[in-house]
């Protein structure tokens, strides 16, 4: 079974990205942060983005990386489409994938959340393997954290990002960790198809 050390969890494959910093002193890490990414936008596979998140992504690579040049990102995990998952950043330590955040009244998300990047786009749904990577991992974080609450960065950041968008699988995460506070806007209304898509074409796990 795969374990803890430092934070650092031995199912992902380990690339140590610069960007983070400490957590608050007394902080508890009670949130997980769902995002999704693609780089160049709906192009999946290859380095780019465990580039981006260690400061080696070229600007001149790609026309749409220019916009990019000299962000400094990172994110915890990256659940490639294969189902890799692939670790950047220790959760004993601040990520910084959140950005100007707030969950139920408390800012700076990124001090007290676990930020889970999903590679994927608006148009295509996530792929089967993806999911079966992410609830594992989602229960190895909750019995190394307090974890309480699961949400999307459209949920911390409304208006200024929307990922990991509408066809996340919610209703799957809801009945598999039933304890969870979960966003309203995933737990109210009419039901929907929560199973076929994903957000993530431009910096959706930034912190801009």
């Amino acid at each position: 079974m795969p374990g803890w050390q430092d934070g650092w969890w031995s199912g992902a494959r380990r690339v140590e990205s610069p960007n983070f910093g400490p957590r608050p002193a007394g902080s508890q890490v009670s949130l997980v942060l769902l995002h999704s990414i693609s780089l160049p936008p709906e192009t999946f596979g290859g380095a780019y983005v465990e580039q981006f998140f260690t400061n080696r992504l070229d600007p001149a690579g790609h026309p749409y990386f220019e916009t990019l040049a000299g962000v400094r990102v990172s994110a915890h995990f990256f659940v490639r489409r294969d189902g890799e998952v692939v670790q950047f950043v220790s959760a004993a330590a601040r990520a910084w994938h959140a950005g100007l955040s707030a969950w139920q009244g408390r800012g700076n998300c990124n001090d007290y959340s676990i930020g889970i990047e999903l590679e994927g786009c608006d148009r295509q749904p996530f792929a089967p393997q993806q999911y079966l990577a992410l609830w594992p991992l989602l229960d190895a974080i909750c019995e190394a954290c307090p974890i309480t609450a699961m949400a999307g960065h459209e949920h911390v950041a409304p208006g200024r990002k929307t990922d990991p968008g509408p066809h996340f699988d919610w209703r799957e995460l809801a009945r598999r960790f039933p304890a969870m506070a979960l966003p309203a806007q995933v737990t109210a209304g009419p039901n929907r198809d929560l199973s076929t898509g994903a957000k993530g074409t431009r910096l959706s796990g930034g912190s801009g």
